[in-house]
């Protein structure tokens, strides 16, 4: 699930989520694509997931992994 659908799951805005983490809502960018996650420190990637309550930060990476194609031609 990526952080877009995580934060609109929790129905916060971008404003509301970066008000809870103490960032500027252009700072969200990342969850638009405009930053890469993987470019996010343990620490902030960690309180992100507390806000949005995600028990697993890895939740926040998978959805920035490209979908591998396993259809065989």
């Amino acid at each position: 699930m990526s952080l877009r659908e995580l934060r609109l799951k929790r129905g916060l805005t971008q404003k509301q989520l970066a008000d809870k983490l103490g960032y500027t809502r252009e700072r969200i960018a990342i969850e638009t694509g405009a930053r890469p996650i993987g470019g996010v420190s343990l620490d902030k990637a960690i309180e992100i997931c507390d806000v949005l309550r995600v028990s697993n930060p890895r939740k926040l990476l998978e959805a920035e992994k490209p979908k591998e194609n396993t259809s065989e031609s």
